[in-house]
C-alpha cells in the first residue's frame, strides 16, 4: 500500500499464509486483520476495497493486516468455501495480534468469513471493531453479529449490488435487527465511491476514540 507496508509469512493449517501489514506513524490503538473477496472469482489481499479498508483502519490509527487465503499468491492450500479460511483468519489473528485490542473487516467472501471469526472471538473481550463491507449474505451461511458487537459493528452494502442484492443482506440482518449502512447507488466494488467508503468506516471507528 505505501514504502512502509511489511511483508509477513505466517503459518495456517494449510502451511504458509501470505500477509501484509501497515502502521499508523504512532503507536497502534490496535490490530485489523481484513478478509479479501472471493478466491475463485479474482479475490486477493490486494482487492481495492481491502485496501480501502485497510488505509480506514490506519488513518484511525490501527495497524492494518490483510492476508491471502490458502491458495492464492503465495498462501499455500486450497480453497475450502469458507470453512478453513475461518481458521485461517482465526490464525492470523493469533500470530499479529497475540494480545490486547482487535478488529475484523472483510469484503463480499471476507465479510462472510470474518462474521464467523468475529463469532469466534468476541467471547475474548478482545473484539474492539467490526467492519463488513458487501457481506455474501446471498451466497454463504453468514454467522450472525453477536447482539452485544452490535454498537460496534458497521455494516456497508451497496443499493444496486448485482453481485450480492441488498434485500439478501437486509434478510440477513433483520431478524437480528442490526443496522445496515447503503450507500445509494453504489454496485458490489463500489466504482467511485471508495472515498465514500472510506469516510463511513473512519467516522464510524472516530465515534469510539
Amino acid at each position: 500500500m505505501n514504502a512502509q507496508t511489511e511483508r509477513l509469512i505466517l503459518t495456517g493449517g494449510a502451511g504458509a499464509i501470505e500477509a501484509l501489514r501497515d502502521g499508523p506513524d504512532s503507536t497502534p490503538r490496535g490490530v485489523v486483520v481484513i478478509a479479501h473477496p472471493h478466491p475463485l472469482f479474482g479475490g486477493t489481499m490486494d482487492n481495492k476495497v481491502v485496501q480501502t479498508l485497510a488505509r480506514a483502519f490506519v488513518q484511525c490509527g490501527y495497524a492494518a493486516v490483510r492476508f491471502n487465503f490458502r491458495g492464492v499468491g503465495q498462501s499455500a492450500g486450497e480453497h475450502d468455501a469458507g470453512r478453513a479460511e475461518a481458521e485461517d483468519m482465526l490464525a492470523v489473528v493469533d500470530q499479529v495480534a497475540p494480545e490486547g485490542p482487535i478488529a475484523l473487516a472483510g469484503f463480499s467472501f471476507g465479510a462472510f468469513v470474518a462474521s464467523h471469526a468475529l463469532a469466534a472471538l468476541w467471547p475474548s473481550g478482545r473484539v474492539q471493531q467490526a467492519v463488513l463491507v458487501g457481506t455474501a449474505a446471498s451466497r454463504f451461511e453468514v454467522a450472525p453479529v453477536p447482539a452485544e458487537a452490535h454498537d460496534c459493528t458497521l455494516v456497508i452494502h451497496g443499493e444496486a449490488d448485482d453481485t450480492v442484492p441488498l434485500a439478501s443482506v437486509m434478510d440477513w440482518a433483520r431478524p437480528q435487527i442490526l443496522p445496515v449502512t447503503v450507500v445509494p447507488g453504489g454496485g458490489h466494488f463500489f466504482h467511485g465511491q471508495l472515498p465514500l467508503l472510506k469516510n463511513l468506516v473512519t467516522r464510524h471507528l472516530r465515534a469510539f476514540d
